[in-house]
């Protein structure tokens, strides 16, 4: 587990972060802050693994819970108050990381993700760039409900991590999206691989190599924008 810290938000609330710090001789330069999916915190096994992963490739990274995790609650708050906390994080760790002159890069596993690049095509000051592990492109059997209306408004690179039987939206799917998008955004193709990546046995592949490969590619993107 990373380095516990509170961030204040409105209304005399507040929310836990957890901070992973590279090690000294592998440090990038950059901080990516990793939102949790609507169904899990940022103690899940996917949260901490990636995290984990992640600063050890020399990313400093920080997650956080939304506000309704905070407090025990399984049904996630509106968008707007979900917005509210993923910019208290931003600015909380700026002024923590105040006088490293980091760069700073957004994100996070599904939802997480998705309020991400709502927070950056609203403004959120500058960002190197977003990942998105697992875009919720649409909820499941619903293709004719796109979230994507948003993200030509985003102004920093992104990176899409999407499983190739992404319930939530397929490559297929996401492609046509991400080739109108300025900035160009990249797609990593998850082969197999579901809305957390996970691979069936038939593939042929342990699922910690899959993991291992996400996490190189997602430490260079970053390195190569810090």
């Amino acid at each position: 587990m990373g380095e516990p810290f509170r961030v204040d938000l409105a209304a005399s609330q507040s929310v836990t972060a957890l901070d992973y710090p590279a090690p000294a001789d592998r440090r990038a330069g950059i901080t990516l802050i990793l939102g949790h999916g609507a169904g899990a915190n940022q103690t899940s096994p996917f949260m901490v693994t990636f995290a984990t992963a992640l600063a050890s490739r020399g990313i400093d990274v920080v997650t956080f819970n939304f506000l309704y995790s905070e407090h025990g609650r399984r049904i996630p708050d509106p968008t707007s108050r979900l917005e509210m906390c993923h910019r208290s994080v931003i600015d909380a760790v700026r002024d923590r990381r105040k006088s490293n002159a980091e760069r700073l890069a957004i994100g996070g596993k599904s939802m997480g993700g998705r309020i991400a690049s709502q927070v950056a095509a609203a403004g959120a000051g500058e960002l190197a760039g977003l990942v998105f592990l697992g875009y919720p492109l649409h909820p499941p059997g619903r293709s004719d409900r796109l979230r994507d209306a948003h993200l030509p408004a985003v102004k920093a690179p992104m990176l899409f991590v999407q499983g190739s039987r992404d319930a939530f939206g397929t490559p297929d799917e996401l492609q046509p999206i991400i080739a109108r998008l300025r900035p160009a955004a990249e797609l990593y193709v998850v082969e197999g691989g579901d809305h957390s990546f996970k691979v069936p046995k038939r593939a042929g592949v342990g699922q910690q190599e899959v993991y291992a490969a996400i996490q190189d590619y997602v430490a260079e993107w970053l390195r190569q924008r810090s």
